[in-house]
């Protein structure tokens, strides 16, 4: 017989792991990896603490679920590259996606940083490691280079978010801003290489330092594996 004192527990769908990533997700975009613990993933999906041991093992578990899930809702990595892309294009827009989803959500990269893949992504990092190993690398140089360039990405991202959180309490002077040109000229009068370094940069992109070590990286690789011509 049905209690009449049931709760509204009775009628709340299982909690399941992807609820649990969901929430926690929805917590580090509203307010960085701080805000994200599991008496508050807990109570987001309407459960006791405890509960969430069942679904995930620990808060690095945690981490590694949600790194997953941020990828696949920015649809990156491919697997292999598309009809007639090289394989070097291919490794640069994955890192583009990649860079662009972690710079995307506030703390990220740091969830990202030390992550493991789950048993679920084995058969996709095969299949990458696969196309490189076809380039001419062996399966060793594979890893290292989907390594180098991940760790890149992790580390620009990561660097990006810092500056950005930066300036929005101490902003970078505009490109043509003639006081502040006139202050930096002053503060680095006999130093005239790192003044022209600085007042160049500033009139360039942000995404112009990211995509130079990019290129660094994509171009390096071509030309070990597959010189030109």
């Amino acid at each position: 017989m049905s209690s009449v004192n049931a709760g509204p527990e009775a009628n709340r769908a299982p909690v399941t792991q992807e609820a649990v990533v969901d929430a926690a997700l929805a917590l580090l975009a509203e307010g960085g990896l701080d805000a994200v613990s599991f008496r508050r993933i807990a109570k987001e999906v309407g459960v006791s603490g405890p509960t969430l041991y069942w679904h995930v093992d620990n808060k690095r578990q945690l981490m590694d679920l949600m790194a997953e899930e941020l990828f696949r809702r920015a649809g990156v990595p491919r697997t292999e590259p598309g009809p007639d892309e090289p394989w070097w294009e291919w490794l640069r827009e994955d890192a583009r996606r990649m860079f662009s989803a972690l710079v995307a959500t506030r703390d990220a990269p740091q969830v990202l940083a030390g992550n493991r893949p789950g048993r679920d992504s084995l058969a996709r990092i095969d299949r990458s490691l696969a196309v490189l190993v076809d380039a001419g690398l062996s399966p060793g140089q594979a890893q290292h280079a989907l390594f180098a360039i991940g760790a890149y990405v992790i580390g620009s991202a990561t660097e990006w978010q810092a500056e950005a959180e930066r300036s929005r309490s101490t902003p970078a002077p505009a490109a043509d801003d003639v006081a502040a040109d006139e202050r930096r000229a002053e503060v680095l009068a006999g130093r005239p290489v790192l003044l022209a370094a600085i007042t160049e940069v500033l009139g360039e992109p942000h995404e112009t330092t990211f995509e130079f070590g990019l290129d660094l990286l994509v171009q390096g690789l071509r030309a070990r594996f597959a010189p030109q011509a």
